[in-house]
């Protein structure tokens, strides 16, 4: 049985990595008494698929992880609130359904990723506006990523600014392209901004999937 779990991940859980989270899911799942399958083979692991990893400091409300079981479990409200007993701080489980166990993994149909960006230390409004239109209207952005240069631009799907939080803040919009080998990054568009990582809050809020499996969670 392939179990599908949308899931929050929030406070300090923020600063627990991509391998990590993997661990953290097995020892969830395996404390909620579930049967857990694994791999075969000399060194059997756990078969569990994380759609993305998200980078450290970034929280997010649109994770999204492939369980697979050894028997047929019904995924309801019982079996989401199991898990969520034996889940850490930090990790809200949103919803969970189960997927056929032929579907193709997560990271193959990933397409885009969403953002919610909330500026703590921002230019004023006008001068925000002509930076991401700066942007926007590109021909080209070169960053360079672990010792290789690349163009931002194309896996800006789109960048918008939006209504202020209840605290006034600016807040911006983001969908960067998430494909294999073409991934766009929140930090590297606030540096194409001018806008330091440290003066602003990420927030993942959704990812886009090829139609047949498409998973969103919008705020």
């Amino acid at each position: 049985m392939r179990l599908r779990l949308t899931f929050a991940k929030q406070g300090a859980l923020r600063y627990t990595g991509h391998l990590d989270v993997q661990r953290i899911w097995e020892r969830t799942v395996r404390r909620a008494g579930l049967p857990l399958a694994y791999t075969h083979g000399f060194r059997p692991r756990p078969k569990i698929q994380l759609a993305s990893a998200l980078p450290l400091g970034f929280a997010s409300r649109a994770e999204i992880v492939d369980v697979w079981l050894e028997e047929d479990l019904s995924p309801d409200e019982a079996l989401r609130a199991r898990l969520q007993e034996n889940a850490p701080p930090g990790l809200e489980i949103l919803r969970l359904e189960r997927v056929d166990d032929r579907a193709p993994a997560l990271q193959n149909q990933l397409r885009a990723a969403e953002y919610e960006v909330t500026l703590l230390d921002a230019p004023p409004e006008p001068e925000l506006d002509r930076r991401v239109r700066a942007v926007l209207e590109a021909g080209s952005l070169p960053r360079t990523r672990r010792g290789k240069t690349y163009d931002l631009r194309p896996l800006i799907e789109s960048l918008r600014l939006l209504p202020p939080d209840a605290q006034g803040r600016p807040r911006l919009a983001m969908r960067l392209a998430a494909r294999e080998g073409a991934t766009g990054r929140p930090d590297e568009v606030l540096a194409a901004l001018s806008i330091p990582l440290h003066a602003a809050r990420v927030e993942r809020v959704g990812l886009i999937f090829e139609p047949q499996i498409n998973t969103e969670e919008h705020g």
